[in-house]
């Protein structure tokens, strides 16, 4: 177990073993589901493979507890949970192409 502060260190630990290991096991108890959109009641699930393609990816797990702050939950299944590359997004406060919102609905002279 180490230390998670800086981008070269993240992406070092999640090009482990242990890593990928843990999670394919937490994807498999979520049934490769998004658990935020399944509590909102709607249903994301990864993409399937298909031949001589790339598979598209759909699904993110996600640390509640960031690995940056608590390291020592970096490993831990339940810190884990699987989410949809849109909520994972959100709960980083990453949103791409929103449109910000006019002011007024009116002409400008």
């Amino acid at each position: 177990m180490g230390e998670y502060k800086t981008e070269e260190q993240k992406k070092k630990f999640y090009r482990t073993g242990d890593w990928n290991r843990l999670r394919q096991q937490a994807l498999e108890r979520d049934n490769n589901e998004c658990q935020q959109c399944k509590r909102e009641g709607k249903v994301h699930v990864d993409s399937i493979k298909v031949q001589g393609e790339r598979k598209s990816v759909e699904l993110n797990v996600h640390h509640k507890y960031g690995i940056e702050h608590y390291p020592k939950l970096a490993l831990v299944l339940d810190n884990l949970e699987t989410l949809c590359l849109q909520c994972h997004n959100k709960m980083h406060d990453r949103v791409f192409g929103a449109t910000k919102e006019k002011k007024w609905d009116d002409e400008r002279w």
